[in-house]
């Protein structure tokens, strides 16, 4: 990197529409998973949809208003 440069990373790629797993979130959304569990019972995030014992997924354009509320504040 030359003295001076800004080095940016990219956000891991985020669909636009779709459901998105836990792991994509903590991508986009910098907390720990008890966190974002945390979040979602107190109602600061979104209640996901179970699709199994083990899988929790939530839809993309929830989490996008999320980050867009987040972003706000």
């Amino acid at each position: 990197m030359i003295q001076g440069e800004v080095q940016t990373r990219a956000l891991p790629a985020f669909p636009e529409t779709g459901f998105v797993r836990l792991r994509q979130i903590l991508g986009v959304i910098p907390v720990c998973p008890t966190t974002w569990w945390k979040m979602c019972r107190e109602g600061k995030a979104p209640k996901g949809t179970k699709l199994g014992r083990n899988i929790t997924v939530w839809k993309a354009e929830d989490i996008r208003a999320l980050i867009a509320q987040l972003g706000e504040n």
